[in-house]
């Protein structure tokens, strides 16, 4: 599959960039979601 050394570190370096990006791209959308409150939906006392 690889000819040489070199482009296997290639890529090497393409797939693990890759993967930082996706990480960080993941990273920005939780913290652009809202948080969930500790207690869910179901916790919740209900109104009457």
């Amino acid at each position: 599959m690889f000819s040489n050394d070199a482009n296997f570190l290639l890529a090497y370096h393409r797939t693990h960039s890759a993967e930082l990006r996706a990480e960080a791209a993941r990273d920005r959308l939780a913290r652009t979601l809202p948080r969930r409150s500790a207690r869910g939906w179901l916790s919740r006392r209900r109104e009457r």
